[in-house]
């Protein structure tokens, strides 16, 4: 299954990398190593892999560091980690960097290595030749019937749901920049957030063309599944990304496809969300509440926003509310959610005169 599969094992250790490399030989496998970094990225210059192998621990640059050169210059490798550290905000790193899966040292049986290539090699063939992303493999939700989970990824499931501070490190990992800016327009978001309540999360991508996309989750209107519910929202959330369709209908599907997968996963809940889309060049904002509630305020205009359908609950019969941002600024405040001040703002930033 695995005969004539190329792949680039990076790793410091030469001794785990020589019995892994050595099993996969035997499997059939064109082995390439590298110890740091900097070698695996000219590896991957001279020759692309089927699928990349990678620690954390190395020389030179981070294996952090390497994993994200890795997606941005080639998004569609698929990358495992094999790592001795079960860090939550390492794990977080990587899910932010679209690694498909994360092996922890020691490996007690290494038939779990080839467990995992051999999954994320299928949906790497499946995502070429179907529209079946991703997201929905990794969590093995199909659209037709709900498939068990991987044991690996039950496993970290059912570890996030036995240690609650382990889940909130993991979320709040996956936070983004606190300020971004693309063109006039800037982002920011304020978070104070209490250690002994489920964090909101935030997450948004700037498009090339322009339009800014975001969402809010309230982890904690999910349960004991605000965990799982929102790593697979942002699996799902990266995948759109790939789509390149920042338009309301392209975020329209995305909700869909959420809300269908929530009602097929025994891991997953219905959730209290927001999601929005700025469109810079028009000045216009178009939010959808999914029973996350906000405020709206653009210079003493007020609107508020307000919706009892929770993602995975017919939130994709909603319609966007519009927002006039001629005057250049907004700031989203949410209500409702505990113990948490969280706002999310939004600014034309005026040119200098010189």
């Amino acid at each position: 299954m695995l005969e004539g599969k190329k792949v680039l094992i990076v790793e410091s250790d030469p001794i785990f990398s020589q019995i892994i490399a050595g099993f996969l030989r035997l499997e059939g496998c064109i082995v390439r190593d590298a110890k740091t970094g900097l070698d695996g990225l000219k590896s991957l210059e001279e020759r692309m892999p089927d699928l990349l192998l990678s620690d954390l621990s190395m020389p030179v640059i981070t294996g952090l560091e390497f994993v994200e050169e890795v997606s941005l210059k080639y998004p569609m490798l698929p990358v495992i980690v094999i790592s001795g550290t079960a860090c939550m905000s390492d794990i977080a790193q990587t899910i932010r960097y679209g690694v498909k899966d994360f092996l922890i040292k020691p490996i007690d049986d290494i038939l779990e290595v080839k467990s995992a290539i051999l999954s994320v090699l299928e949906v790497s063939d499946n995502c070429l030749h179907n529209d079946t992303d991703f997201s929905q493999q990794w969590f093995k939700v199909s659209q037709r019937v709900e498939q068990p989970l991987t044991d690996e990824l039950r496993w970290h499931l059912d570890d996030l749901l036995d240690n609650q501070r382990s889940a909130r490190d993991l979320l709040m990992g996956l936070m983004p920049k606190t300020n971004s800016q693309q063109g006039d327009w800037r982002l920011s978001y304020h978070a104070l957030q209490s250690v002994d309540s489920d964090p909101i999360v935030l997450d948004y991508t700037w498009f090339m063309e322009g339009p800014m996309v975001f969402y809010m989750l309230d982890s904690g209107s999910a349960g004991k599944n605000g965990t799982a519910t929102i790593l697979m929202i942002r699996a799902f959330f990266n995948e759109y990304i790939r789509s390149q369709d920042p338009s309301g209908r392209g975020l329209i599907q995305l909700v869909h496809k959420i809300e269908d997968a929530i009602k097929k996963s025994s891991y997953a809940s219905p959730i209290c969300a927001l999601f929005g889309i700025l469109n810079a060049t028009d000045s216009k904002l178009d939010v959808l509440s999914a029973g996350l509630n906000a405020i709206l305020d653009g210079l003493g205009n007020t609107i508020i926003v307000r919706n009892d359908y929770l993602l995975g609950i017919n939130a994709s019969s909603i319609c966007f509310q519009n927002i006039d941002l001629s005057a250049g600024r907004v700031r989203i405040s949410l209500s409702e959610v505990g113990f948490t001040n969280f706002s999310l703002n939004i600014q034309r930033l005026v040119p200098s005169v010189r």
